[in-house]
Protein backbone atom coordinates (compact mmCIF):
# COMPACT_ATOMS: atom_id res chain seq x y z
CA UNK A 1 0.00 0.00 0.00
CA UNK A 2 1.45 3.19 -1.13
CA UNK A 3 2.32 5.52 2.14
CA UNK A 4 1.21 8.93 2.34
CA UNK A 5 2.70 11.51 4.10
CA UNK A 6 1.62 15.31 5.32
CA UNK A 7 4.43 17.76 4.40
CA UNK A 8 4.81 21.27 3.77
CA UNK A 9 1.86 23.25 5.03
CA UNK A 10 0.81 27.19 5.83
CA UNK A 11 -1.66 28.90 8.63
CA UNK A 12 -3.03 32.72 8.19
CA UNK A 13 -5.32 33.11 10.86
CA UNK A 14 -5.33 36.03 13.90
CA UNK A 15 -2.11 34.41 15.38
CA UNK A 16 0.25 34.90 12.31
CA UNK A 17 0.35 34.51 8.80
CA UNK A 18 3.03 31.32 9.40
CA UNK A 19 2.40 27.87 11.04
CA UNK A 20 5.89 28.34 13.49
CA UNK A 21 4.51 31.77 14.45
CA UNK A 22 1.66 30.55 15.13
CA UNK A 23 2.75 27.39 16.97
CA UNK A 24 4.90 29.61 19.08
CA UNK A 25 1.98 31.84 20.43
CA UNK A 26 0.30 28.78 21.38
CA UNK A 27 2.83 27.45 23.07
CA UNK A 28 2.53 30.78 25.10
CA UNK A 29 -0.90 30.56 25.38
CA UNK A 30 -1.54 33.60 22.84
CA UNK A 31 -5.52 33.46 22.58
CA UNK A 32 -7.14 35.31 19.40
CA UNK A 33 -10.23 35.48 20.83
CA UNK A 34 -11.80 38.65 21.48
CA UNK A 35 -14.35 40.82 21.42
CA UNK A 36 -15.76 41.91 17.95
CA UNK A 37 -18.11 45.06 17.26
CA UNK A 38 -18.22 44.96 13.47
CA UNK A 39 -21.62 45.48 12.44
CA UNK A 40 -20.86 44.12 8.91
CA UNK A 41 -20.22 40.65 11.03
CA UNK A 42 -23.20 40.46 13.36
CA UNK A 43 -25.71 43.44 14.66
CA UNK A 44 -24.50 43.11 18.13
CA UNK A 45 -20.85 42.49 19.49
CA UNK A 46 -19.78 38.95 20.11
CA UNK A 47 -16.68 37.08 21.41
CA UNK A 48 -14.53 35.41 17.93
CA UNK A 49 -11.29 35.57 16.61
CA UNK A 50 -11.12 37.18 13.36
CA UNK A 51 -8.23 38.27 10.70
CA UNK A 52 -7.87 42.42 10.46
CA UNK A 53 -8.44 43.32 7.27
CA UNK A 54 -5.66 45.71 7.17
CA UNK A 55 -3.61 43.04 7.70
CA UNK A 56 -4.74 40.21 5.26
CA UNK A 57 -5.25 43.34 2.81
CA UNK A 58 -1.37 44.30 2.75
CA UNK A 59 -0.61 40.82 3.01
CA UNK A 60 -2.44 39.94 -0.54
CA UNK A 61 -1.02 42.91 -1.77
CA UNK A 62 2.30 41.67 -1.41
CA UNK A 63 1.96 39.09 -3.76
CA UNK A 64 0.93 41.51 -7.06
CA UNK A 65 -2.61 39.46 -7.70
CA UNK A 66 -3.65 41.21 -11.32
CA UNK A 67 -7.37 40.28 -10.55
CA UNK A 68 -9.78 41.07 -7.40
CA UNK A 69 -10.80 38.62 -5.49
CA UNK A 70 -13.16 37.91 -1.86
CA UNK A 71 -11.84 38.00 1.01
CA UNK A 72 -11.85 34.14 1.45
CA UNK A 73 -10.45 34.07 -1.90
CA UNK A 74 -7.54 36.00 -0.86
CA UNK A 75 -7.03 34.12 2.60
CA UNK A 76 -7.08 30.87 0.47
CA UNK A 77 -4.40 32.24 -1.94
CA UNK A 78 -2.38 33.64 0.54
CA UNK A 79 -1.92 30.29 2.09
CA UNK A 80 -1.65 28.16 -0.67
CA UNK A 81 0.50 30.36 -2.06
CA UNK A 82 3.36 29.65 0.45
CA UNK A 83 2.64 25.85 0.60
CA UNK A 84 3.21 25.78 -3.20
CA UNK A 85 6.29 27.57 -2.78
CA UNK A 86 7.89 25.95 -0.14
CA UNK A 87 7.35 22.51 -1.82
CA UNK A 88 8.67 23.44 -5.24
CA UNK A 89 6.43 21.43 -7.11
CA UNK A 90 5.93 21.84 -10.67
CA UNK A 91 2.27 21.34 -11.94
CA UNK A 92 1.32 18.28 -14.35
CA UNK A 93 -1.56 16.12 -14.58
CA UNK A 94 -0.44 14.30 -11.66
CA UNK A 95 -0.67 17.23 -9.18
CA UNK A 96 -4.31 17.63 -7.49
CA UNK A 97 -6.17 20.51 -5.35
CA UNK A 98 -8.78 19.97 -2.86
CA UNK A 99 -11.00 22.57 -1.58
CA UNK A 100 -12.20 22.45 1.72
CA UNK A 101 -15.03 25.23 3.08
CA UNK A 102 -18.32 24.80 4.73
CA UNK A 103 -19.83 28.21 3.52
CA UNK A 104 -17.34 29.50 0.99
CA UNK A 105 -18.20 32.54 -0.68
CA UNK A 106 -21.38 32.81 1.27
CA UNK A 107 -21.06 36.75 2.03
CA UNK A 108 -21.06 38.29 -1.17
CA UNK A 109 -25.07 37.50 -0.69
CA UNK A 110 -25.28 40.02 1.10
CA UNK A 111 -26.43 43.32 -0.25
CA UNK A 112 -23.24 45.80 0.43
CA UNK A 113 -21.16 43.50 -1.84
CA UNK A 114 -20.24 44.25 -5.01
CA UNK A 115 -19.19 40.85 -6.41
CA UNK A 116 -21.46 38.90 -8.67
CA UNK A 117 -24.11 36.39 -6.79
CA UNK A 118 -22.65 33.71 -8.27
CA UNK A 119 -19.74 33.80 -6.56
CA UNK A 120 -21.46 32.56 -3.77
CA UNK A 121 -21.62 28.84 -5.63
CA UNK A 122 -19.05 26.75 -4.17
CA UNK A 123 -17.87 25.32 -7.73
CA UNK A 124 -16.91 28.92 -8.90
CA UNK A 125 -14.26 29.02 -5.79
CA UNK A 126 -12.90 25.41 -7.54
CA UNK A 127 -12.28 27.23 -10.59
CA UNK A 128 -10.92 30.82 -9.79
CA UNK A 129 -7.86 28.59 -7.27
CA UNK A 130 -7.78 26.07 -9.80
CA UNK A 131 -6.90 29.06 -12.79
CA UNK A 132 -4.71 31.41 -10.27
CA UNK A 133 -2.37 28.74 -9.56
CA UNK A 134 -2.21 26.93 -12.72
CA UNK A 135 -3.41 23.49 -11.58
CA UNK A 136 -3.79 21.59 -14.59
CA UNK A 137 -7.22 19.27 -13.24
CA UNK A 138 -10.66 20.61 -12.03
CA UNK A 139 -10.26 21.00 -8.00
CA UNK A 140 -12.36 18.94 -5.42
CA UNK A 141 -14.42 20.96 -3.27
CA UNK A 142 -15.23 19.10 0.17
CA UNK A 143 -17.96 20.43 2.49
CA UNK A 144 -19.25 18.21 4.71
CA UNK A 145 -19.91 20.31 7.83
CA UNK A 146 -16.59 20.47 10.45
CA UNK A 147 -15.73 17.54 9.01
CA UNK A 148 -14.63 19.06 6.09
CA UNK A 149 -11.14 20.20 7.02
CA UNK A 150 -9.73 16.48 7.81
CA UNK A 151 -11.72 14.52 5.71
CA UNK A 152 -9.84 16.58 2.76
CA UNK A 153 -6.69 14.92 4.16
CA UNK A 154 -8.35 11.21 3.93
CA UNK A 155 -9.74 12.08 0.18
CA UNK A 156 -6.19 13.26 -0.94
CA UNK A 157 -4.49 9.82 0.41
CA UNK A 158 -7.00 7.77 -0.95
CA UNK A 159 -6.16 9.77 -4.35
CA UNK A 160 -2.53 8.80 -4.01
CA UNK A 161 -3.08 5.19 -3.29
CA UNK A 162 -5.48 5.11 -6.25
CA UNK A 163 -2.52 6.26 -8.34
CA UNK A 164 -4.53 8.76 -9.54
CA UNK A 165 -2.27 11.92 -8.52
CA UNK A 166 1.17 11.69 -6.78
CA UNK A 167 0.75 15.19 -4.79
CA UNK A 168 -2.58 16.74 -3.55
CA UNK A 169 -2.68 20.44 -2.17
CA UNK A 170 -5.41 20.50 0.31
CA UNK A 171 -6.45 24.26 1.54
CA UNK A 172 -9.21 25.08 3.82
CA UNK A 173 -10.69 28.20 4.97
CA UNK A 174 -13.90 30.09 6.27
CA UNK A 175 -15.08 33.58 7.14
CA UNK A 176 -16.88 34.54 10.22
CA UNK A 177 -19.63 36.26 8.43
CA UNK A 178 -23.14 37.74 9.29
CA UNK A 179 -24.61 34.66 7.90
CA UNK A 180 -22.72 32.01 9.85
CA UNK A 181 -22.81 34.48 13.07
CA UNK A 182 -26.29 34.54 13.10
CA UNK A 183 -26.97 31.14 12.09
CA UNK A 184 -25.11 29.78 15.67
CA UNK A 185 -26.65 32.93 17.25
CA UNK A 186 -30.16 30.99 16.22
CA UNK A 187 -29.26 27.89 17.69
CA UNK A 188 -28.44 29.96 21.19
CA UNK A 189 -25.01 28.26 20.54
CA UNK A 190 -22.76 31.13 21.22
CA UNK A 191 -20.56 31.81 23.82
CA UNK A 192 -20.62 35.60 25.44
CA UNK A 193 -17.36 34.61 26.88
CA UNK A 194 -14.21 33.04 25.41
CA UNK A 195 -15.15 29.66 25.49
CA UNK A 196 -14.36 26.82 27.56
CA UNK A 197 -13.96 23.64 25.45
CA UNK A 198 -15.06 20.17 27.86
CA UNK A 199 -15.01 22.57 31.09
CA UNK A 200 -18.08 22.11 33.63
CA UNK A 201 -19.10 26.26 33.29
CA UNK A 202 -19.05 26.30 29.47
CA UNK A 203 -21.67 27.91 27.17
CA UNK A 204 -20.86 27.50 24.09
CA UNK A 205 -18.55 28.28 20.87
CA UNK A 206 -16.74 31.10 19.91
CA UNK A 207 -16.25 31.44 16.24
CA UNK A 208 -13.06 32.32 14.31
CA UNK A 209 -11.36 32.11 10.50
CA UNK A 210 -8.55 30.94 9.56
CA UNK A 211 -6.89 29.62 6.25
CA UNK A 212 -4.65 26.69 6.02
CA UNK A 213 -2.54 24.68 3.30
CA UNK A 214 -0.47 21.52 3.30
CA UNK A 215 0.72 19.03 0.44
CA UNK A 216 -0.06 15.41 0.88
CA UNK A 217 2.13 13.42 -0.83
CA UNK A 218 3.64 9.99 -1.22
CA UNK A 219 7.28 11.25 -2.19
CA UNK A 220 9.71 10.87 0.53
CA UNK A 221 11.77 13.05 -1.64
CA UNK A 222 9.24 16.48 -0.89
CA UNK A 223 8.83 15.72 2.79
CA UNK A 224 9.48 19.03 5.46
CA UNK A 225 11.21 18.60 8.18
CA UNK A 226 7.97 18.22 10.46
CA UNK A 227 6.20 16.27 8.24
CA UNK A 228 4.01 13.16 9.01
CA UNK A 229 2.63 9.55 7.78
CA UNK A 230 -1.12 9.28 7.87
CA UNK A 231 -1.60 5.64 9.14
CA UNK A 232 -5.13 5.39 8.83
CA UNK A 233 -8.41 6.67 8.52
CA UNK A 234 -12.10 6.74 8.78
CA UNK A 235 -15.48 8.54 8.64
CA UNK A 236 -18.76 7.71 9.65
CA UNK A 237 -22.36 9.05 10.02
CA UNK A 238 -24.30 8.40 13.50
CA UNK A 239 -27.56 9.76 11.69
CA UNK A 240 -28.89 11.11 14.95
CA UNK A 241 -30.10 14.66 14.07
CA UNK A 242 -29.20 17.23 11.97
CA UNK A 243 -27.83 19.85 14.12
CA UNK A 244 -27.24 16.97 17.84
CA UNK A 245 -24.29 14.15 17.95
CA UNK A 246 -25.25 10.49 18.71
CA UNK A 247 -26.01 10.20 22.11
CA UNK A 248 -23.43 6.90 22.54
CA UNK A 249 -21.04 8.51 20.11
CA UNK A 250 -21.55 5.68 18.17
CA UNK A 251 -20.20 7.79 14.63
CA UNK A 252 -17.06 8.84 16.67
CA UNK A 253 -16.52 5.51 17.81
CA UNK A 254 -16.99 3.86 14.50
CA UNK A 255 -14.45 6.37 12.79
CA UNK A 256 -11.67 5.87 15.63
CA UNK A 257 -12.07 2.26 15.35
CA UNK A 258 -11.82 2.21 11.64
CA UNK A 259 -8.55 4.10 11.68
CA UNK A 260 -7.39 2.24 14.16
CA UNK A 261 -7.78 -0.99 12.28
CA UNK A 262 -6.16 0.39 9.30
CA UNK A 263 -3.36 1.78 11.15
CA UNK A 264 -2.75 -1.41 13.07
CA UNK A 265 -2.15 0.20 16.10
CA UNK A 266 -4.21 0.08 19.40
CA UNK A 267 -5.89 3.36 21.68
CA UNK A 268 -2.85 2.49 24.38
CA UNK A 269 -0.24 3.63 21.04
CA UNK A 270 -2.10 7.26 21.22
CA UNK A 271 0.50 9.35 22.69
CA UNK A 272 -1.96 12.43 22.39
CA UNK A 273 -5.37 13.21 21.03
CA UNK A 274 -6.10 16.14 19.02
CA UNK A 275 -10.04 16.38 19.68
CA UNK A 276 -12.96 18.56 18.09
CA UNK A 277 -14.16 20.26 21.42
CA UNK A 278 -16.47 22.79 20.25
CA UNK A 279 -17.18 23.88 24.10
CA UNK A 280 -21.19 23.07 23.62
CA UNK A 281 -23.17 20.85 26.09
CA UNK A 282 -23.91 18.29 23.68
CA UNK A 283 -20.80 17.88 21.47
CA UNK A 284 -18.21 17.48 24.43
CA UNK A 285 -20.22 15.20 26.08
CA UNK A 286 -20.49 13.10 22.81
CA UNK A 287 -16.61 13.18 22.58
CA UNK A 288 -16.29 12.21 26.17
CA UNK A 289 -18.38 9.46 25.94
CA UNK A 290 -16.66 7.59 22.64
CA UNK A 291 -13.24 8.37 23.64
CA UNK A 292 -14.10 6.12 27.00
CA UNK A 293 -15.43 4.12 24.82
CA UNK A 294 -12.45 3.04 22.77
CA UNK A 295 -10.23 3.13 25.58
CA UNK A 296 -9.01 7.14 25.31
CA UNK A 297 -9.80 7.85 28.86
CA UNK A 298 -6.06 8.26 29.80
CA UNK A 299 -4.56 9.93 26.39
CA UNK A 300 -3.58 13.61 26.70
CA UNK A 301 -6.00 15.33 25.25
CA UNK A 302 -6.90 19.36 24.11
CA UNK A 303 -8.84 21.41 22.15
CA UNK A 304 -7.67 24.48 19.79
CA UNK A 305 -10.88 25.80 19.84
CA UNK A 306 -10.28 28.25 22.83
CA UNK A 307 -7.39 30.09 20.60
CA UNK A 308 -9.02 30.13 17.40
CA UNK A 309 -12.50 29.69 18.00
CA UNK A 310 -14.31 27.15 15.50
CA UNK A 311 -13.06 27.78 12.06
CA UNK A 312 -15.68 25.55 10.45
CA UNK A 313 -14.58 23.75 7.40
CA UNK A 314 -10.85 24.81 8.16
CA UNK A 315 -10.89 23.33 12.10
CA UNK A 316 -9.83 19.99 11.13
CA UNK A 317 -6.69 20.90 8.96
CA UNK A 318 -5.49 23.87 11.31
CA UNK A 319 -5.62 21.34 13.97
CA UNK A 320 -3.84 18.69 12.22
CA UNK A 321 -1.40 20.99 11.29
CA UNK A 322 -0.93 22.10 14.89
CA UNK A 323 -0.65 18.49 15.89
CA UNK A 324 2.55 17.90 13.22
CA UNK A 325 3.84 20.69 15.19
CA UNK A 326 3.21 19.05 18.64
CA UNK A 327 4.96 15.76 17.21
CA UNK A 328 7.98 18.04 15.72
CA UNK A 329 8.82 20.17 18.87
CA UNK A 330 7.36 17.73 20.77
CA UNK A 331 5.13 19.94 22.82
CA UNK A 332 1.66 19.36 23.82
CA UNK A 333 -0.38 22.47 23.93
CA UNK A 334 -3.07 23.58 26.92
CA UNK A 335 -6.43 23.39 26.28
CA UNK A 336 -7.47 26.92 26.61
CA UNK A 337 -10.42 27.84 29.27
CA UNK A 338 -10.45 24.74 31.06
CA UNK A 339 -10.70 24.52 35.11
CA UNK A 340 -12.80 21.62 35.74
CA UNK A 341 -14.37 18.49 33.95
CA UNK A 342 -18.17 18.76 32.89
CA UNK A 343 -18.49 15.55 30.89
CA UNK A 344 -19.85 12.61 32.20
CA UNK A 345 -17.11 10.45 31.42
CA UNK A 346 -13.44 10.93 32.75
CA UNK A 347 -10.70 13.13 29.93
CA UNK A 348 -7.03 13.82 30.26
CA UNK A 349 -7.08 17.34 29.69
CA UNK A 350 -3.71 19.06 29.13
CA UNK A 351 -4.03 21.69 31.04
CA UNK A 352 -0.43 22.94 31.41
CA UNK A 353 1.22 23.15 27.89
CA UNK A 354 3.91 20.09 28.48
CA UNK A 355 7.52 18.89 26.64
CA UNK A 356 6.93 15.54 26.43
CA UNK A 357 8.28 13.07 23.44
CA UNK A 358 5.60 11.93 21.43
CA UNK A 359 5.56 9.79 17.64
CA UNK A 360 1.60 9.49 17.28
CA UNK A 361 -1.85 11.39 17.29
CA UNK A 362 -5.53 11.18 16.57
CA UNK A 363 -7.00 14.01 15.08
CA UNK A 364 -11.31 13.74 15.25
CA UNK A 365 -13.43 15.50 14.07
CA UNK A 366 -17.64 15.87 14.42
CA UNK A 367 -20.23 18.15 12.90
CA UNK A 368 -23.85 19.04 11.99
CA UNK A 369 -25.61 16.11 9.80
CA UNK A 370 -24.10 13.49 12.33
CA UNK A 371 -20.85 13.53 10.27
CA UNK A 372 -17.57 12.02 12.10
CA UNK A 373 -13.40 11.42 10.83
CA UNK A 374 -10.69 10.35 12.87
CA UNK A 375 -6.78 9.90 11.14
CA UNK A 376 -4.18 8.63 12.93
CA UNK A 377 -0.94 10.14 12.18
CA UNK A 378 3.14 9.53 13.54
CA UNK A 379 6.50 10.85 13.16
CA UNK A 380 8.33 10.49 9.66
CA UNK A 381 11.24 8.14 11.00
Amino acid sequence: MTKCYLSYHNITSSLGFDSNIVFEHLKNQKSAIQLVEDATRFYKSFHGAVIPTQTLSAAFQSINAQSEYTRLEEMLILSLSKTIKASAIEFNGRVGLIISTTKGNIDVLNGQNYFPKERAYLSQLGYILKDYFGFKNEAIIISNACVSGVLAVTIAKRYLQEDVYDHVFVVAGDLVSDFVVSGFNSFQAMSNVPCRPYDKNRTGINLGEVAASVLVTSDKAKLSEDAVELLGEGSCNDANHISGPSRTGEGLYRSITSALKEANLKPNDIDYLSAHGTATLFNDEMEAIAFNRIGLSKTPLNSLKGYFGHTLGASGLLETIIGMQSLYQNTLIASAGFEALGVSKPLNIITKTTVKEVQTFLKTASGFGGCNTAVLFRKVS
